[in-house]
């Protein structure tokens, strides 16, 4: 019989650590590639206590058990999970490893997966649990899965090629590439793990993961141009291994960890952010020495070629219809109280799907009505929907994959009859202002997000305000709609990437906010790509914004008297290219709603 309640699951998990003589285990989300989000049968924490977030972990000893998520989820954990299972912990004020030396006694053995957590992550907590005595020991199979009956089997898609009309570079081009810094830095290979690093050096996609065009796989490249692609046999086509040629040799994935113990003698470099510590094990144990250094394709990736740019506004042009559309439709049908927050979410999929060449959404639509709206991460799901109310707020976060590129937007309106508060356009227009500020920023080369941050933030400041997560993340082509190395965040707010420096070619979004607690939220969000700027007479090199999003934004929830005549001017300039961009692919009403929505104010 299946377990049906998280008591039962926890229960059956506590017996299973007890006949392997373990006294706690530690479960992550997390997959093989220290994926953000994973596929179905990696949700172990989500299995074991209802949690549904994307970003999280619990503890299980033998007598209790705690979760630990960060400020995005406080509401939805105490909504998901049963307390009288698992206590409550905030990150990054309390840790595992602490929490751990607080209820693990002298002796204790806690088990954690190697292929779950990274090398860093590993070293921290174990010396957190030595000072009371107790081991974190690597475990032989997750304990997890073997109570988990029913749990999904990894997906078993073919890999698709991404071709170069999109890639803009051949894989034997970025091969090479990687083969030079490796040449140069003195290793013989180095592991790329991340999925997305796997899918950007070798031109390939999958749909292994939702909303995320990755396969199952790893890669070792090696000094000489050549690679080891470890996948599954069943997702391997004649037309992959063609174009994967002659140069890079293919092997089951399950082969991965054995094929790691045969490089003795070898330097081989290892990413220390995303690849987990079963694999520096298993290449130390097989005599390997590890240099831990940065992914070599990260960089290269997150600076876009022209042909990946041109992508990019292409698949924005197209995306900026349908969801043009769709606020159109919310406009006119939403304030009979009749659209619920599901409804709303499955029209504009319809809108985008109606375009074509729609290969997924970028991630779950966020389509937040009201006090729903006030949570930056919220998720729809059947029990938390509900009905768009009349006079209120509705944001609306979403995007799409298109093999040209990924595009993500934020658009939050008034849905009527009547008028925001003063309250709702005050904040609406200090957001405004922010987002203003990044767009037209400009900034020498060496500068980092971080520097930018308080640009977004200072109209909110001046108001005793603030937003809880950063104002911009970097964005993959037909990739990750969270792509790394570059963030616009506040340095030394524990968000990697912050003090990343920016090049020209990267692609950012521009997403400040305001969220007042169980009434509304704000959030306006365009994508922005890194451009050099051409300044008469400057002493350097200099870098701003080109934006590729383009759909109007809500005046209704503008004061206009907060405005310069600066800001208004960029206002105007923003929607006026809007037009010129939309207006010659919509007709009929669609056309007259953009006009109206377009014109000056």
């Amino acid at each position: 019989m299946l377990m049906q309640t998280h008591e039962a699951r926890l229960d059956a998990l506590k017996q299973e650590l007890k006949r392997r003589e373990l006294d706690g285990f530690i479960i992550p989300i997390s997959d093989e590639h220290m994926s953000e989000y994973v596929g179905a049968y990696a949700q172990r924490l989500e299995w074991l206590t209802g949690f549904g977030g994307s970003a999280g972990s619990a503890a299980v000893l033998l007598n209790t058990a705690a979760i630990f998520v960060d400020g995005r989820y406080t509401v939805q954990v105490r909504d998901q999970v049963d307390e009288k299972l698992f206590e409550y912990r905030s990150v990054p004020k309390d840790t595992i490893g602490g929490w751990i030396a607080d209820h693990a006694g002298q002796g204790a053995k806690i088990g954690y997966d190697a292929w779950l957590h990274s090398r860093a992550w590993v070293n921290t907590v174990s010396a957190q649990a030595a000072k009371v005595g107790a081991e974190l020991v690597p475990v032989d199979g997750n304990p997890l899965d073997a109570v988990w009956q029913d749990q999904p089997e990894p997906s078993d898609a073919v890999a698709m090629i991404q071709t170069d009309e999109h890639t803009g570079r051949s894989s034997a081009e970025k091969r090479a590439e990687i083969a030079d810094w490796l040449k140069a830095e003195g290793h013989d290979a180095a592991v790329i793990s991340a999925l997305d690093s796997v899918a950007w050096l070798l031109n390939i996609r999958g749909s292994d993961i939702a909303h995320t065009p990755v396969a199952l796989s790893y890669v070792v490249a090696h000094a000489d141009g050549t690679a080891e692609l470890f996948i599954g046999s069943e997702k391997v086509t004649p037309e992959l291994s063609q174009h994967l040629g002659n140069a890079v040799t293919i092997r089951e994935r399950g082969t991965f960890a054995d094929a790691l113990g045969t490089m003795a003698g070898k330097k081989v470099a290892v990413d220390p952010n995303y690849a987990v510590a079963g694999i520096a094990q298993a290449l130390e144990a097989g005599g390997a020495t590890v240099s831990f250094e940065r992914d070599p394709t990260i960089l290269p990736r997150a600076i876009k070629n022209p042909v990946e740019q041109q992508g990019h506004r292409d698949a924005q042009a197209r995306d900026g219809v349908a969801v043009s559309r769709f606020l159109r439709w919310i406009e006119e049908t939403a304030p009979s109280g009749e659209v619920d927050e599901l409804a709303a979410a499955a029209k504009l999929l319809e809108f985008r799907r109606e375009l074509g060449n729609l290969k997924d959404i970028s991630f779950d639509t966020i389509s937040a009505a009201a006090g729903h709206a006030a949570l930056p991460h919220y998720k729809v799901d059947e029990d938390s929907n509900i009905p768009i109310p009349p006079s209120s707020i509705f944001l609306c976060d979403s995007g799409g994959q298109y093999p040209a590129g990924t595009t993500d937007i934020t658009r939050t309106v008034w849905v009527g009859p009547g008028e925001p508060t003063t309250e709702m356009k005050d904040r609406f227009t200090r957001v405004l202002k922010g987002h203003i500020q990044i767009d037209r920023a400009i900034f020498p080369q060496g500068t980092c997000g971080g520097q930018l941050d308080a640009f977004a933030r200072q109209y909110l400041w001046e108001a005793g305000v603030d937003y809880a997560h950063g104002t911009g993340h970097g964005v993959g082509s037909f990739l990750s709609v969270h792509e790394g190395p570059q963030r616009i965040a506040k340095l030394g707010g524990g968000q990697p990437g912050a003090d990343e420096e920016l090049f020209a070619g990267m692609i950012l979004s521009n997403e400040p906010g305001y969220y007042k607690a169980g009434e509304f939220g704000i959030r306006i969000e365009n994508l922005i790509l890194t451009v050099q700027q051409d300044i008469e007479g400057a002493e350097g090199e200099y870098l701003g914004f080109e934006c590729l999003t383009f759909v109007p934004i809500d005046r209704t929830l503008v004061e206009e008297t907060l405005l310069t005549a600066d800001e208004i001017n960029w206002w105007n300039d923003y929607h006026a290219k809007v037009w010129d961009i939309l207006s010659p692919q919509m007709d009929g009403e669609d056309l007259a709603w953009l006009e109206k929505h377009c014109a000056p104010l």
